[in-house]
């Protein structure tokens, strides 16, 4: 006999201080995420949500609501990214509430909020604040050396630091600068012009050149590290699979009073000739078990580019899991 009884319902009253829209999105894009996650029909009337559906499905679905109330609630704008994102944390079940991740703000310049948009990057921040040292190692989109960056142009306005200190290896180039065309700024440049790009978001543009001539803020090859001890500063190497392990601890070994080193990495991008060794492949089994140094990994979940670039992230990651002849450590796609 078929049951005929009418699904569960349950009405959710939305406060008249919330602008409906924003619960909404446009054209009621929000409420149809809510109807494709969690099976949940969905009527509204008003500022009351109505919902039909499995009791299970009802509760995720109000739970989901309520995160985007509190979103709301605290002066951000919600689009359907920031849903899709909500849905995803609730499915893996995460500690903490989705709106306490993407509701924390690290830095604001010319109107614009940098936060973090997975659980994972909210991981990787805290840590940044807890640990002198701390590794970022996942795949492009994920945010690694942005957030970063943006934590310490942070601790820089706070008055935590006196600098920051950007660096990369120049590995494209290998020893060879000195045969590029131009004068050595103009030959390390190229290398160097995603980490200005990212500071550009994060700087009045116009400032930024006081700041570098000022020696505030640094932007140099990890070949200008050598020699030196750097005292009250925030320290980023980027790119940092394409070091040696003698790079990597020549490197680290630069740390001075009052600094913070963040390393960011892909260990799926190594650039290095064949033979040599990646430095953020090893260092984790030798400092593993230090205090006051944190390994934290991201992965193609946490990609926060074009939807698309998370999934040729996951792609090439079932790729690799599946093609044991491929050469390890040898570049297998595209970096932007």
């Amino acid at each position: 006999m078929t049951d005929t009884s009418p699904a569960p319902t349950h009405t959710v009253v939305v406060p008249n201080s919330i602008d409906m829209v924003n619960v909404l999105g446009p054209g009621d894009a929000h409420l149809r995420i809510v109807e494709r996650a969690f099976g949940a029909s969905v009527h509204v009337r008003g500022n009351r949500i109505t919902l039909s559906g499995p009791p299970a499905e009802i509760a995720l679905a109000e739970r989901l609501l309520d995160e985007i109330v509190t979103i709301i609630r605290t002066g951000q704008g919600i689009s359907e990214d920031v849903v899709e994102r909500i849905v995803t944390m609730m499915k893996a079940e995460t500690k903490e509430r989705p709106a306490e991740v993407l509701s924390l703000n690290i830095l604001s310049n010319r109107g614009r909020t940098i936060r973090p948009k997975t659980v994972n990057q909210k991981h990787y921040v805290d840590s940044i604040d807890k640990h002198t040292i701390t590794f970022g190692i996942g795949p492009a989109g994920t945010g690694k050396t942005y957030l970063a960056m943006a934590k310490a142009v942070q601790a820089l306005h706070a008055k935590e630091v006196t600098r920051i200190i950007l660096t990369r290896p120049a590995v494209e180039a290998g020893e060879r600068l000195g045969y590029l065309p131009g004068t050595l700024s103009e030959k390390i440049d190229p290398y160097l012009r995603p980490l200005y790009d990212a500071l550009h978001d994060m700087v009045d543009p116009e400032s930024i050149p006081k700041l570098l001539a000022a020696g505030t803020i640094e932007v140099a090859p990890l070949a200008f590290m050598r020699g030196r001890s750097l005292n009250d500063s925030f320290i980023i190497l980027d790119e940092a699979q394409n070091t040696s392990p003698e790079q990597m601890k020549m490197f680290l070994t630069r740390l001075g009073f009052g600094s913070k080193i963040v390393v960011t990495g892909d260990v799926t991008q190594v650039d290095l000739p064949s033979g040599v060794k990646s430095g953020l492949r090893v260092i984790e089994g030798i400092l593993d078990g230090i205090d006051d140094i944190s390994f934290n990994r991201l992965t193609a979940s946490d990609v926060v580019r074009h939807k698309l670039v998370g999934r040729i992230v996951a792609a090439y990651d079932e790729f690799d899991a599946s093609a044991p002849h491929a050469e390890p450590g040898r570049p297998r796609g595209t970096r932007s």
